[in-house]
C-alpha cells in the first residue's frame, strides 16, 4: 500500500501536466464537486435505415404503345403531372363508338316515349286496345334498359381510354424505370416506380431479447452521424420475428425530414434497455495518462490528493466512477489548474 501511494505521489506532477493548462486559481482553492450518485440509462445502439412512407410502382391498366416517358429515373414530379402517354388510336375508336350508340339509343327512346304518350291519351278515351297501350309501354322500358346499357358502356370505353394517360398520384422522385418509347404494354405490367420525400420513416431490427422491453416502454432516439437528433412520432412494432436473424422491426415517422434526408440513408436508434445507479464526477475530472486512471480528491483541509479510479460510461459530460471513490467527495473539476499552484506543491502527493 506504502509502494503504491509512493507511486502515485511520484507521477502526480506528470499526470498534472498532461492536462490542458489554465490559470491558477486566484482564491487558492481548486474548484470541486462531489462525486454523486443518479440513474444511468443503459441504451442499445442499432443501425437504423430511412425509407420513404409513400413509394409505389405504377402499372399499365389497358394495353398500348408507349409513346411519351415525358420524366427519367432521379426526375422529380408533382401530383398529377403526365408521366406515360400510351397510343389511344383503339381506346379513343371504342370510345366514340360507344358514343354513338349512347347516341341512337337515346333516340329511339325519345321515339318510344312520344309513341307511348300517342298511346297513352288515345286509350284514356278508350280507342285502342289495352293489347296496345301494353306494347307502348313495354317499348318505352326497353328503350330505357337500351339507352342504360349504351352509356354504361360509354363510361367504360371513356374510363379505358382515361388508362391511356398515366399520371403522378403524388409530387416525389422517379426511382426507376421499367418500359422504352415504342414498347407494348399490357393490363398489370410495370411501368415506373417512385416515391415520396415528403413522408419518411426509420426502420430498425431489435434483438430478440429487448423486443419485449422496446415494446412496452416505447422509447428510442434517432441521431444522424452529425449528432442531429431527430424528431420521431408514431412507432409500429411488426409482431413477428424475421426467420433469419431472429430480429423484430420497429418502424417510426419522421416528423419533419426538413429536406435533408433521403432514402436509404443510416441513422442511429438508441434504444433504452435497462437503468442503474452509479456514481458520477465530471469528466473534466479525469486525468489520463497511459493506462493508469485518476482524479484529484480533496482532503478535509482542501488539499488535493491523487486517486487512481476505474472508470465506466460517459453521458452528458460526466464520467461513471466503478471503484476508487465515494459518494460525497469533493473531486477538483479542472485538474489543469493545480499546475503551478502551491495547493499541489503543499499536498498534490503526500
Amino acid at each position: 500500500m506504502v509502494r503504491h501511494v509512493a507511486f502515485l505521489s511520484a507521477i502526480a506532477l506528470g499526470l498534472v501536466c498532461s492536462v490542458p493548462v489554465l490559470a491558477a486559481p486566484a482564491s487558492g482553492q481548486a474548484e470541486s464537486v462531489p462525486a454523486e450518485r443518479s440513474e444511468l440509462q443503459e441504451t442499445l445502439i442499432l443501425d437504423g435505415v430511412i425509407e420513404a412512407v409513400q413509394q409505389s410502382t405504377v402499372s399499365a391498366q389497358t394495353s398500348g404503345k408507349v409513346q411519351q416517358l415525358p420524366f427519367d429515373v432521379d426526375d422529380s414530379v408533382a401530383a398529377g403531372d403526365l408521366i406515360v402517354q400510351l397510343d389511344s388510336s383503339e381506346q379513343r375508336a371504342r370510345f366514340n363508338q360507344a358514343q354513338g350508340s349512347r347516341d341512337e339509343a337515346g333516340a329511339a327512346l325519345d321515339d318510344a316515349q312520344q309513341q307511348f304518350n300517342r298511346i297513352e291519351s288515345i286509350h284514356e278515351r278508350g280507342l285502342v286496345s289495352r293489347q296496345e297501350f301494353d306494347q307502348a309501354r313495354n317499348n318505352l322500358a326497353g328503350a330505357k334498359a337500351r339507352l342504360e346499357r349504351a352509356e354504361a358502356a360509354l363510361a367504360e370505353a371513356q374510363e379505358q381510354l382515361s388508362y391511356t394517360r398515366i399520371i403522378a398520384p403524388y409530387g416525389g422522385i422517379l426511382t426507376e424505370r421499367h418500359v422504352e418509347i415504342g414498347e407494348s404494354v399490357s393490363p398489370g405490367q410495370p411501368l415506373l416506380s417512385g416515391l415520396s420525400l415528403e413522408q419518411l420513416r426509420v426502420v430498425v431490427d431489435l434483438p430478440q431479447q429487448y423486443a419485449d422491453l422496446a415494446r412496452r416502454d416505447r422509447q428510442a432516439k434517432v441521431t444522424l452521424a452529425d449528432g442531429r437528433v431527430l424528431e420521431t412520432g408514431e412507432m409500429t412494432f411488426y409482431p413477428y420475428a424475421d426467420p433469419a436473424t431472429h430480429t423484430f422491426r420497429l418502424r417510426m415517422r419522421l416528423n419533419e425530414p426538413n429536406g435533408s434526408l433521403f432514402p436509404g440513408m443510416l441513422v442511429k436508434v438508441g434504444v433504452p434497455v435497462a437503468s442503474r445507479e452509479v456514481l458520477w464526477v465530471p469528466a473534466s475530472s479525469l486525468i489520463r495518462r497511459s493506462e493508469l486512471r485518476a482524479v484529484f480528491v480533496l482532503d478535509d483541509q482542501g488539499r488535493p490528493r491523487l486517486r487512481q479510479v476505474r472508470t465506466g460510461a460517459e453521458q452528458d459530460g460526466r464520467l461513471e466512477i466503478l471503484a476508487g471513490l465515494s459518494e460525497g467527495e469533493q473531486v477538483v473539476v479542472y485538474p489543469g489548474e493545480l499546475v503551478g499552484s502551491d495547493l499541489l506543491n503543499k499536498g498534490g502527493g503526500n
